[in-house]
């Protein structure tokens, strides 16, 4: 009974995602940093936002996937989900989207050196010290980077700059970082 409740429930859901992503959807592609976005609300509280423009589907059979149009799939838990809500909040507006980060960083290592990170659009990220493959995400309005080497950076918007913070291996986000350091995007685009 619990298992046909859950499909009535994602059936419903999925009817309703696409009628409104129909609705806010634009003749003409949006740039990059468009603020219609999907967002899922996580029992730990946080949130992650998705461009619903980038959105091709949502999947919730286990693992759910977000699939965008370009083919890559973010992953998660369906039970980790407390909620999932639509459209922009006068907060997710004033928060950079997945487009403001697409790029090549240059950012500080916390020694005075620098190196860069380069954020590509389907999710990859790659970098030019220690491990150099990653993946990364936007979590709240900041590019979160998951190295191989076991290594978490953090590249967010501070009023007109940004910064990067680095978690050395066994730290979480939510830790205190290892060293905080300017971010530059060398490619800037027009936000």
């Amino acid at each position: 009974m619990r298992g046909l409740a859950g499909s009535v429930a994602v059936s419903g859901f999925l009817v309703l995602f696409f009628a409104i992503t129909g609705a806010i959807a634009r003749p003409a592609p949006g740039p990059a940093d468009d603020r219609n976005s999907v967002v899922i609300v996580f029992k730990d509280g946080h949130r992650q936002s998705f461009s619903a423009a980038e959105i091709t589907r949502m999947d919730f059979k286990a693992p759910a996937a977000i699939v965008y149009k370009d083919g890559h799939q973010e992953k998660f838990s369906p039970s980790d989900i407390a909620g999932i809500e639509f459209g922009s909040s006068s907060l997710s507006e004033m928060m950079p989207g997945r487009g403001h980060y697409v790029g090549k960083w240059e950012v500080g290592q916390g020694n005075g050196d620098t190196f860069f990170i380069t954020l590509d659009a389907d999710g990859e990220a790659r970098k030019t010290l220690g491990a150099s493959h990653g993946t990364w995400t936007v979590v709240d309005g900041e590019a979160r980077i998951s190295w191989e080497d076991g290594w978490h950076d953090v590249i967010r918007k501070l009023g007109p700059k940004h910064e990067k913070r680095a978690y050395e291996p066994g730290k979480s986000f939510d830790d205190p970082p290892t060293n905080v350091t300017a971010a530059r995007n060398t490619q800037p685009k027009p936000i």
